[in-house]
């Protein structure tokens, strides 16, 4: 299938294993893969479809060994760290509400992971940032790991570049590298999130040019 082209975002509907390799190096990952979690969510109405492929660490590890120029920032939980290479740092999202899990066992979440790895040409573009981000949660309406535009734009914010989102989902890290007037490349494999991401991306795009 052809790329969409929609402003500075160039977005692939396919399997990013296949179309990763017809890339080249790119400056920056900014991305929430499959990480092994199984994820269904049991308290919704209407139920998200199941993840593909998040019932392995497969493709956490190769989105964590993406050739890039600038840098790497990769979603994770708290229990990945002993699978996937040592991060140059690890960032914590604090969250407005926590998740549910094990409510007798365990501490209720309120935070999430992502892994930073620079590159050889990595610098800082506006000084060195903190490892804390507070951002409330989205209502994971458009897509179950939704990520809010809001998050993204603190991550895509320390990335020189071109960005890639080889896990776009919904295309929230488009929507936030369009809106920084930032070029953006982003796969994703099941239609209806492409078809999301891509009317999303198109919206920030216009509002863009809008402001």
């Amino acid at each position: 299938m052809e790329p969409v082209t929609i402003g500075s975002a160039t977005l692939y509907c396919g399997d990013c294993m296949d179309i990763l390799p017809t890339l080249g190096k790119v400056d920056a990952v900014v991305t929430d893969p499959p990480f092994g979690m199984a994820f269904q969510s049991k308290y919704r109405v209407n139920q998200h479809m199941v993840i593909a492929n998040d019932d392995t660490e497969e493709l956490l590890i190769h989105a964590c060994n993406i050739p890039v120029t600038h840098s790497r920032y990769v979603f994770c939980r708290w229990d990945n760290l002993k699978s996937v290479p040592d991060p140059k740092s690890v960032i914590t999202w604090v969250k407005n509400n926590h998740s549910m899990g094990d409510l007798e066992h365990e501490h209720g979440r309120k935070t999430e992971l992502c892994l930073f790895y620079p590159g050889p040409e990595h610098k800082f573009p506006s000084g060195r940032p903190n490892d804390v981000i507070t951002a409330p949660r989205t209502g994971n309406d458009l897509h179950p790991t939704q990520k809010p535009v809001s998050l993204m734009s603190h991550i895509v914010n320390w990335t020189s570049g071109v960005i890639l989102d080889p896990f776009m989902g919904s295309g929230t890290t488009g929507v936030a590298a369009v809106q920084m007037d930032r070029q953006f490349i982003g796969i994703e494999r099941e239609p209806k999130y492409f078809d999301i991401a891509c009317k999303r991306i198109d919206d920030a795009q216009r509002q863009g040019r809008l402001i």
